[in-house]
């Protein structure tokens, strides 16, 4: 992130969540969930590992019954053996103190519990339950979030909040006055925490909904209100393009203005689907606004009455997955390479200006010509390539590249 774009971040308290800040300045974090029976030792650690292997830097699990809570040290006993070390959030609903109570070895496994103060208890048992899980977070010296949701918001303080409101001289509408509610539902419990004792670098908020507008009217506020580190993300997001465009809307918003200091896009997965999209679509959202840089950008045109056919759109899609299955051992021999920028481009209109601007790019020429590509590097023409090995030839031309400009050899160098 820019100099800039960083002093234009809403201030807030800086977290540590098992050796990874959040908050703080610090870079926006993303975030995932595991969707298996955390009693499952094998199979949660294995999707853990997936989604830590996609890059997501903070993996929370569900805790909601014995079985699941006596899995968690297991779980983190096979990720260490596995070699990821990832902080594990628990997720807690109804019997949270219970189960913390209870299994003191999932407690301190654990590097984050997340509470919501919707049904962490109910009537006189409300304040007692939420006291017990934030005494057990101090005890064991763990971070908490503290998330209100609109599905399951403090009734007791809706009801009194729209009394309150018929009662106006002028009342708001009713979405108004739950948009209230989860705003002060999530600062009033962050306030008891801290009397409890729970110190403010220990607090994230999160007030999840799910419709956009109501997303970002919600967290203008927690914003204008407090300092507390915020956990953003659009709750029930949907399935696919419904749900990447209007977790990208919500998101996009707030982050243009500063504020999210972490986030998780809530993605439907298909039936069987990949639970690891969720990252990629975290990611491509922080780094498409410029926040973080994550992958190698390959850029591609969208294809035209130019472009009848799909050699270029073949090519795209093999150099972006090819340099996404590579990025984890790249990540470790060749620092900085996250920042290159690629362009595989489909005809000789912007084609050729267009790989120019990348450090390298390919130009095809368009439809009914045999392909023969010229190729820049560093804005000059290095190579055309033509013919079936025309694919394999330009991933190992991006392979060169990254190793002389990153590489061992170029690090000895400078």
């Amino acid at each position: 992130m820019s100099e800039a774009s960083m002093q234009a971040r809403h201030r807030t308290v800086a977290v540590d969540v098992g050796g990874v800040t959040v908050g703080g300045g610090a870079p926006i974090v993303v975030q995932s969930m595991t969707n298996t029976d955390t009693a499952d030792v094998e199979g949660t650690a294995r999707q853990v590992a997936a989604l830590a292997l996609a890059g997501s830097e903070l993996v929370r699990i569900t805790v909601d019954r014995d079985e699941a809570a006596a899995a968690v040290p297991k779980i983190k006993e096979r990720l260490v053996r596995m070699g990821v070390h990832v902080p594990i959030v628990g997720d807690f609903h109804y019997i949270g103190h219970k189960l913390l109570a209870d299994h003191p070895a999932c407690a301190e496994a654990l590097d984050k519990y997340r509470i919501n103060p919707g049904n962490v208890g109910f009537k006189d048992k409300k304040d007692r339950q939420f006291s017990a899980i934030v005494e057990m977070a101090i005890k064991h010296n763990k971070p908490v979030r503290i998330g209100a949701n609109w599905g399951s918001l403090d009734q007791e303080l809706l009801t009194h909040l729209m009394d309150l409101n018929s009662r106006s001289a002028k009342p708001l509408e009713a979405r108004a006055v739950t948009r209230e509610a989860m705003v002060q539902s999530a600062l009033l419990s962050a306030e008891r925490a801290e009397a409890i004792g729970l110190p403010r670098n220990r607090i994230i908020l999160s007030a999840k909904v799910s419709a956009v507008q109501d997303l970002i009217e919600v967290y203008l506020e927690l914003a204008r209100r407090s300092d507390y580190t915020l956990h953003l993300g659009l709750t029930e997001a949907g399935m696919g393009s419904k749900g990447i465009v209007a977790s990208s809307a919500a998101m996009g918003v707030l982050l243009q203005q500063g504020i999210g200091d972490t986030i998780r896009v809530s993605l439907t997965p298909e039936p069987n689907g990949d639970r690891t999209v969720e990252v990629t679509v975290a990611q491509e959202l922080l780094q498409t606004m410029g926040f973080r840089t994550f992958v190698p950008l390959v850029a591609a045109c969208p294809g035209c009455g130019r472009t009848t056919s799909t050699t270029f759109q073949e090519l795209a899609k093999d150099i972006q997955d090819f340099i996404r299955d590579s990025m984890p051992a790249w990540k470790q021999r060749y620092p900085g390479v996250e920042g290159l920028n690629v362009a595989v481009m489909g005809c000789i209109v912007n084609g050729p200006g267009e790989s120019k601007h990348a450090d390298i790019g390919i130009s095809l020429p368009g439809t009914g010509e045999t392909p023969t590509a010229p190729v820049f590097i560093d804005g000059k023409k290095a190579a055309t390539l033509r013919g079936p090995t025309l694919t394999t030839d330009f991933k190992q031309m991006v392979v060169d590249y990254i190793e002389r400009r990153f590489g061992p050899g170029a690090r000895a160098a400078e």
